[in-house]
């Protein structure tokens, strides 16, 4: 007489051989996921997507804090505020020339985050 459990158990287990294959390539690491949740993270409002999109059509990829408030509608401290939560994510870089700072684009940071993106 056959066993039925000892065939359902080896179908099941067949089964699962079938449907799980092994990984082609290494998943992201918990670092490299909290730096790049901390990335997303910091262009994840729009004011700072409109910041990030202002910069890149400046002249030289550059632009002064004072030229940035009133295209935006926000006060100078708000700016201020998503500038500096965007050079801490590595997307702008800051030049402090007498009373205002000028931000760039990190060359190379958005291609980065979007290869990440693509990647995970």
């Amino acid at each position: 007489m056959v066993n039925v459990e000892l065939l359902q158990d080896s179908a099941e287990t067949a089964a699962a051989a079938d449907c799980c294959a092994p990984p082609v390539r290494e998943a992201l690491a918990a670092e490299g996921a909290e730096k790049l949740a901390r990335t997303l993270k910091a262009i994840a409002d729009p004011a700072r997507l409109r910041l990030i999109s202002m910069v890149a059509a400046h002249d030289d990829a550059e632009a002064c804090v004072c030229d940035l408030t009133e295209p935006l509608g926000l006060s100078q401290p708000t700016v201020s505020h998503h500038l500096k939560v965007l050079v801490d994510a590595g997307i702008l870089s800051r030049d402090k020339r007498g009373t205002w700072a000028y931000y760039r684009l990190v060359p190379g940071a958005l291609d980065a985050l979007a290869r990440s993106v693509v990647t995970v």
